[in-house]
């Protein structure tokens, strides 16, 4: 207690002096270490603060792949060593979670009572699985993937034989149900959806993503999870359709994150399916900021791709600098699953009076490609492209988004085309 008196007492005396030079960071995902990191590379002198709930902040995509499995350990998946945060004079308050932010106070108030006082917040509190309110869903053999705890829980549970209900095959619930088959599980994924990501990546791209479940000793089915009830040996799940219950030993549910936005409303900031946010992070308080998951720009849809958090905290760090933000890239993800590595960049459609789809190679057959191109007059403008195992497919299209080149939609279905001529125009 002496020690928060202390702590608290100085920031009092900050306070009267104006004396800060400090900035704290709420939150150590990607959108929180890339706010950091920015910062130091973009010449802040002063303080800077991040406080992660985890001992250190650690990388997110692999809790459904390599982590889950256990090839992976978590300081292997570790954004960044231990000795970056020393070399680079960032304080890591590791273990420790903010309670309340006071912005008119510049006051960031941890669990333990320490208050930390700044000139200006980053809020970089992500999100948190959703659990939809199904009956019976309280039941402990119920699980979510979203923290390195989750994985750790669900690993000791994938052993061979085990029956694993995973309900919602986007990324998580497919990489996932990927992982938990190459352990030997029994696998059932569930889906409303037919076929899963179709936006992302076009439905017919989708559909064979799809098959590789079935083909990998995974039954899909396209329904929704009624209910669940425990049994002496296991959890009885109902599905939307089917007559009887079937039995698993766990379920994951794989349908979802919102974000976390308890912080930023108790403290009076504007928030809506996110906190919002402007074009350079800023939110309603001038000087509290929002990155990553947690935040939305104001008229627009959350996007919770990792590059994007990554981008977020690299715009709130030109911000805080009075320098210009990034110049803005389109959109990429990526995800592996079954020893297939894809990406997406853009925006996957299918064809209608506008636009029109260029595979190239054969879908079905890695590597391979397909573009979604806009008709512009007398040519074609690529707006988005989907790839299995051909990176450099998707590194291509993007310039040729983000420069607007246009192409021609034989050399680019061409396999034997460079793509690197085509970014001449």
């Amino acid at each position: 207690m002496a020690e928060n008196r202390g702590l608290r007492d100085e920031a009092s005396e900050a306070r009267r002096r104006g004396v800060k030079n400090r900035v704290v960071v709420v939150g150590g995902g990607i959108a929180g270490v890339a706010t950091v990191a920015a910062l130091r590379s973009g010449g802040y002198v002063g303080e800077i603060v991040l406080v992660e709930k985890a001992e250190f902040p650690y990388d997110r995509p692999p809790l459904s792949k390599e982590y889950l499995a256990g090839s992976r350990d978590l300081k292997a998946v570790a954004l960044q060593q231990p000795e970056w945060y020393d070399d680079q004079r960032i304080d890591l308050v590791g273990d420790s979670v903010a309670v309340a932010v006071r912005p008119a106070l510049g006051e960031v108030e941890l669990a333990d009572g320490r208050v930390v006082t700044a000139d200006k917040i980053v809020l970089a509190t992500g999100g948190r699985a959703v659990r939809p309110q199904i009956p019976g869903g309280d039941s402990p053999r119920v699980h979510v993937l979203r923290e390195a705890e989750d994985a750790d829980a669900l690993r000791q549970l994938l052993v061979p034989g085990a029956r694993l209900l995973v309900v919602g095959a986007g990324l998580i619930g497919a990489e996932a149900a990927s992982t938990a088959r190459e352990l030997g599980c029994e696998v059932v994924l569930v889906d409303p959806l037919d076929p899963p990501i179709a936006a992302a990546v076009g439905r017919d791209v989708a559909a064979w993503l799809q098959s590789l479940h079935p083909a990998h000793g995974v039954e899909t089915l396209v329904t929704t999870l009624e209910s669940l009830q425990e049994t002496p040996t296991g959890v009885a799940a109902q599905l939307t359709g089917e007559a009887d219950s079937r039995e698993f030993d766990i379920v994951l549910l794989g349908v979802g994150m919102r974000p976390d936005t308890e912080l930023a409303h108790a403290a009076g900031l504007v928030t809506d399916r996110g906190v919002i946010v402007d074009e350079r992070q800023v939110t309603s308080h001038p000087d509290v900021l929002a990155v990553g998951d947690c935040a939305r720009l104001r008229d627009h849809r959350r996007t919770e791709h990792w590059e994007a958090a990554q981008h977020d905290g690299q715009r709130a760090a030109a911000t805080i600098l009075g320098l210009d933000p990034p110049a803005p890239t389109t959109p990429w993800f990526w995800t592996d699953r079954y020893h297939l590595h894809v990406e997406g960049v853009g925006e996957m459609r299918d064809p209608d009076a506008t636009t029109r789809v260029v595979v190239r190679g054969t879908v079905g057959e890695p590597p391979f490609s397909v573009f979604t191109l806009r008709r512009e007059g007398e040519g074609h403008r690529v707006v988005g492209a989907v790839a299995v195992d051909d990176s450099n497919a998707v590194r291509a299209a993007r310039r040729m988004i983000d420069r607007g080149i246009a192409v021609d939609p034989q050399h680019l279905a061409d396999p034997g085309t460079d793509l690197r001529k085509l970014l001449r125009g």
